[in-house]
């Protein structure tokens, strides 16, 4: 018996993880594309990157019927366009959620019903009306027998709230007070999700050099430059804690403590004109592994730590036919053709949006970089860092060419696949970059590479130096167990010892 609970303990703790993680993330899919891939291709390479929960900018027939039986996880959407008819009729409302929602659930897994878009922001005209389009659909979700299965919300931009930092001042812009505390009181009432779009690219750009790009962009910060608010003594490490705490305190404010926030937007452009020049693979690049690295590991926020905020990539597709500057077309994960538009910094982060198709990714050092910092990262490497250098010996296959740049690239990559491919174990105090091209030359495999068939192990405790620390660049990840998982974990330790 004890011997049967202890497996039971063992596979919920395995299950628990990878629920943990694969559960958080989602993405968007915008369709202002050229050459929009079908229905089926996009489930394809959703289910190929571990994608389980996506949202759609209206209730596509065609896409959700290829989602059916795929256990994906969809929000729908009303349109905004559509907000006006579906305000004013409780039959409009009905019709549009037998047509969109009830002929197509349960096999399409339909979780949630986003009522238009940035509705206050965008389409203030319409704001009068956003509440009653809301209590229309959830009235026809309660006729259909939906209304638990199904939650109902709209999404916000983030600039509803002002002074937002420190976020335990924000509060909501009061011009809206007459549609903000209706709408807080019905998703109370409904146990629906604050939906919120949260930009920190924007608030860095529109700060004009206030924010500094590394606390934007999560990454590792002095802990004399990090931001204290003032009134609780919270430290916040990055925006997109500040913008969700300051949604938390806006919503206390007015006496709402319940209420969950869900991200359904947030991004970082991978490309932009002459004047965006923080638009850039790089920068999306570190954006979005360290947001995804962040919420899988149901960090929290310093408000509410260890509580997991679900939250939707922005984008999948980069939609080029999207009016505005550069970087509007330029928000997506993935071409139209499924590759990458760049190699997300995920090892160790278990499968969720693995987005390198060919896990074919390499570290190399950069050109035109000081020697001097190359030669101190080498010995770091094969030093500190446990690297196996022996190839670089005189004689030895990877000897050649003997300058400190290939020598760099040897070590550099032989950590990088120590260490899983683990964000931040790829930069070396910014000396390396990633790359999907194989270094490999002749006799000289590189570790990684297809053409060796040297298994590395995500071992050592040895960290690389980042360009921010003088000691590591790579955060080791943990198992985060919630509330919940503890007290079941607890009552599962209490059995077994009881029939030990």
């Amino acid at each position: 018996m004890a011997a049967l609970l202890l497996l039971l303990l063992f596979l919920f703790l395995f299950a628990s993880s990878a629920l943990s993680q694969d559960s958080l993330i989602g993405v968007n899919i915008g369709t202002e594309v050229t050459n929009m891939p079908s229905p089926t291709q996009v489930v394809t390479l959703l289910k190929a990157q571990n994608i389980n929960r996506v949202r759609l900018y209206d209730a596509d027939r065609s896409m959700l019927l290829a989602f059916a039986h795929t256990g994906i996880q969809v929000i729908i959407s009303v349109p905004n366009d559509q907000l006006l008819g579906i305000s004013q009729s409780n039959a409009t409302a009905a019709n549009w959620v037998t047509r969109n929602v009830a002929a197509y659930y349960p096999a399409t897994n339909i979780t949630a019903i986003a009522v238009g878009s940035e509705v206050l922001t965008s389409l203030a005209n319409a704001a009068s009306v956003l509440v009653s389009a809301l209590k229309y659909i959830q009235a026809a979700l309660i006729t259909a027998n939906l209304d638990r299965q199904i939650k109902v919300s709209t999404p916000h931009s983030s600039t509803i709230i002002l002074d937002s930092f420190p976020p335990s001042q924000a509060f909501f812009n009061k011009t809206w007070d007459p549609v903000i505390v209706p709408l807080l009181k019905f998703l109370q009432s409904t146990g629906s999700p604050l939906m919120l779009n949260v930009y920190p690219y924007f608030d860095y750009i529109q700060s004009n050099g206030v924010i500094p790009l590394d606390y934007a962009l999560f990454q590792p910060l002095q802990a004399n430059k990090e931001a204290v608010d003032a009134n609780t003594l919270l430290h916040y490490t990055n925006v997109f804690d500040a913008i969700v705490d300051a949604a938390y305190f806006a919503m206390s404010y007015l006496n709402f403590t319940n209420i969950p926030i869900l991200v359904t937007e947030s991004g970082w452009p991978s490309k932009g004109d002459g004047s965006e020049h923080d638009a850039s693979v790089e920068n999306a690049n570190t954006y979005n592994s360290n947001l995804i690295q962040h919420v899988i590991n149901k960090t929290g926020t310093p408000k509410h730590p260890g509580t997991a905020v679900t939250t939707y990539i922005y984008e999948l597709y980069n939609e080029d036919t999207r009016p505005g500057p550069v970087s509007e077309k330029n928000w997506g994960l993935f071409f139209t053709n499924g590759t990458p538009v760049y190699t997300l910094r995920l090892a160790g982060a278990g499968a969720i949006l693995a987005n390198d198709t060919t896990n074919q990714t390499f570290c190399i050092a950069k050109e035109k970089v000081d020697k001097k910092m190359l030669q101190a990262a080498l010995d770091w490497a094969c030093g500190p860092g446990k690297v196996d250098c022996s190839a670089l010996m005189q004689g030895e296959s990877c000897y050649e060419p003997d300058d400190v740049v290939a020598h760099s690239t040897y070590a550099f990559n032989s950590y990088y696949q120590k260490m899983g491919k683990a964000s931040g174990s790829c930069d070396f105090k910014g000396v390396a970059t990633v790359t999907t091209t194989d270094p490999s030359r002749g006799t000289c495999v590189f570790p990684g590479s297809a053409k060796s068939n040297q298994t590395l192990r995500n071992t050592t405790t040895a960290l690389a130096p980042s360009a921010n620390s003088t000691t590591s660049g790579c955060i080791p990840q943990y198992y985060h167990a919630s509330f919940a998982d503890l007290t079941l974990l607890s009552l599962l330790l209490i059995i077994a010892l009881v029939f030990l």
